[in-house]
């Protein structure tokens, strides 16, 4: 029987860390992952999406940003946005495999917004780099493990 509790809370984490609130889901994730009760690629799956679906947010919130950019809960300030507007316009939507990034990811995440860069795109490099790091996280945790 699947715990869906679980990953439920795997998944809550794991969005709320792409947004604007400080949590970490790694942490999380190797405990699952530890317990060898779940599926390890359902565990990395849940993570991933749950990752990349907020860091939609951060998104949606750079497409509002004249409407946004002043407000204390705004997720990077004015001199991170700077940077990572001179760091996509040079890398262009290749940054965004960085968006995992515990310093600047989330800039990326809002820039790509603020730049217009399409959805689908946006999703697929966000996912690929945020499942990349999940990977490393899980294996790290199963080698330490032994």
């Amino acid at each position: 029987m699947i715990d869906l509790a679980a990953y439920a809370g795997l998944f809550a984490s794991a969005f709320i860390a792409a947004t604007i609130f400080p949590m970490q889901s790694e942490a999380i994730l190797i405990g699952l992952i530890l317990s060898d009760r779940y599926s390890l690629a359902g565990l990395l799956l849940t993570a991933s999406v749950g990752n990349t679906l907020g860091a939609v947010v951060n998104w949606l919130l750079g497409r509002g940003i004249e409407r946004f950019r002043n407000r204390s809960w705004f997720p990077a300030t004015e001199d991170k946005l700077e940077k990572a507007q001179s760091w996509y316009r040079k890398y262009g939507k290749w940054s965004l495999l960085l968006s995992w990034l515990p310093i600047g990811g989330d800039a990326i995440t809002v820039v790509a917004g603020v730049l217009r860069e399409p959805l689908p795109t946006f999703l697929m490099l966000v996912f690929i780099g945020k499942a990349l790091r999940y990977g490393v996280v899980a294996a790290a945790a199963i080698s330490a493990a032994g």
